[in-house]
């Protein structure tokens, strides 16, 4: 029954109405705070000159680092044995370099495809990285990176460099304190993150 319109409640709706405009993302996402972590520390590894695939793997070291210091803290970690710290340091300086972001010290190995940072022994995965980002903003992970983007911008690198953890500060998502805010979501809002560009 090409050209006749079709029926919608009361509502009539002629084939040429049905090209509806996208969306638009919201300005405020609702997300806990390990994926805006990760998001920010890999645009700020971007700044700082490390290409995208690597950033991804830095960015996630450092929201691992952080929640793995954060859960030592609330008493939900139990330390890693003084054994098998020593080995991984051991490991780590035969083959690796260390690359200081975010005020963590970041484990990495050289590979054929550059820098990859480390989670445990194993060098992290840059695809599982961009799947985890994607899963956890959903259609708004473009507007929050282009205005994380512009924010690292906004500062020199050397600057950046300096800053970037207190800025993360500034617009996190607000989440209760101790072990009740472990994992929560807060909002986040992009308008936040803009209204920091200098």
């Amino acid at each position: 029954m090409a050209g006749r319109p079709a029926l919608l409640g009361l509502v009539t709706i002629d084939d040429s109405q049905r090209k509806f405009p996208p969306l638009a993302a919201p300005r405020d996402i609702q997300i806990n705070r390990a994926p805006v972590l990760t998001l920010w520390a890999a645009v700020v590894a971007e700044r700082l000159g490390f290409d995208h695939r690597e950033a991804l793997t830095l960015g996630h070291a450092v929201a691992g680092l952080n929640a793995y210091s954060k859960g030592k803290a609330l008493g939900l970690f139990a330390p890693t044995p003084k054994e098998v710290r020593e080995r991984r340091r051991k490991m780590r300086a035969a083959e690796g370099v260390t690359v200081d972001l975010l005020q963590r010290a970041i484990p990495c190995v050289r590979s054929d495809d550059g820098i990859r940072a480390l989670s445990g022994d194993q060098p992290i995965n840059p695809a599982s990285v961009d799947r985890y980002l994607a899963s956890k903003f959903g259609p708004a992970l473009g507007d929050v990176r282009d205005a994380m983007a512009a924010l690292a911008r906004s500062l020199t690198p050397t600057r950046l460099a300096a800053c970037a953890y207190r800025l993360y500060e500034e617009f996190r998502p607000a989440v209760p304190a101790g072990v009740k805010g472990w994992g929560a979501a807060g909002i986040l809002s992009i308008d936040k993150i803009r209204s920091l560009t200098r």
